[in-house]
């Protein structure tokens, strides 16, 4: 099994230290990482455990021929890397394990081998070569996109559990994409922006926000004909409240380290993309709009 990570950051350099004892993993990421990598190993700690992995990464990939193609880097580079690296796809099982809505779509319109993937574990990066798995919400979860049961996505969900991380194929990859945005979009900015762990989220003011959010969204997502478990936003808001926030209430999000870091964040493709679709289907999305734009002022303050 030969398998290619493109755009490795926390999340991809994580995923192929694990991939790297039972496939034969190549990792693209930043010449700095590489070089610390290479020197000293990657250093992984947190729930997924302790160990010091060394695998083939740098920043430009082997030509050669893969099994399946991870793209892991954030939503606004997806285009820039399937234009990139899109000559290395061939017949191989191009994988989105990427937050937000519409990664899929994009590589989509440079190969017709699309698998779906949703993610809910926590990353801190700790140095070039070290990253703490902080959290894990759930399984991680592949389909063939936009839905149908496939057993290409059966062999990924295989050999990451094989490698020691939690994994499941579905036949409704889209629905699960979905529910993960709804989690996203509800959680990441307010944590940025109130630099608070998702616990403090549960109280009063911060949820009704919420419940503005997660019903703006899910009409959005009705409008798509998205099928999500949950058939309301009643339904999912009690999901979220007793099932995923308490798993993870002590998680620090993905938005609040980038803001605190001074970069840019993925809400333009998560909530950003709540208010693009409600405009398609003329679906007034007020709450989601505040949040991008309070997001977005987030990050200016931070940039200084």
């Amino acid at each position: 099994m030969k398998i290619l990570i493109l755009g490795a950051g926390a999340v991809g350099l994580s995923v192929a230290a694990k991939l790297s004892k039972y496939a034969e993993v190549f990792a693209v990421c930043r010449d700095r990482c590489s070089t610390s990598i290479e020197n000293e190993g990657f250093f992984l700690t947190g729930i997924w455990g302790e160990e010091n992995v060394r695998f083939p990464c740098g920043s430009v990939p082997p030509k050669e021929t893969w099994d399946y193609i991870i793209i892991s880097t954030k939503a606004a580079a997806t285009r820039e890397i399937c234009e990139q690296y899109n000559h290395l796809f061939g017949e191989a099982e191009v994988v989105s394990l990427q937050n937000g809505i519409g990664n899929e779509e994009i590589i989509a319109e440079y190969t017709d081998h699309v698998l779906g993937a949703m993610i809910i574990t926590g990353f801190e990066w700790k140095a070039d070569n070290a990253v703490f798995v902080s959290v894990d919400g759930g399984e991680t979860v592949f389909g063939r996109f936009p839905g149908g049961t496939d057993i290409k996505a059966d062999i990924l969900a295989d050999i990451f559990k094989k490698s020691g991380m939690r994994a499941s194929s579905t036949d409704n990859i889209r629905g699960v994409i979905w529910s993960k945005a709804l989690y996203s979009c509800s959680l990441n900015p307010l944590g940025a922006i109130m630099e608070c762990p998702y616990g403090e989220l549960l109280k009063e003011p911060a949820w009704n926000i919420i419940t503005s959010i997660v019903q703006e969204a899910f009409e959005v997502s009705c409008a798509e004909n998205v099928v999500l478990v949950q058939k309301t936003a009643g339904e999912y808001l009690e999901f979220l409240r007793t099932k995923k926030i308490p798993p993870t209430a002590a998680h620090f999000c993905s938005m609040y380290q980038d803001v605190t870091a001074g970069r840019k964040t993925e809400v333009d493709h998560i909530n950003g993309a709540i208010v693009m679709l409600g405009r398609k289907h003329k679906i007034s999305t007020p709450v989601n709009e505040t949040i991008v734009n309070l997001t977005h002022f987030k990050e200016e303050l931070s940039c200084r």
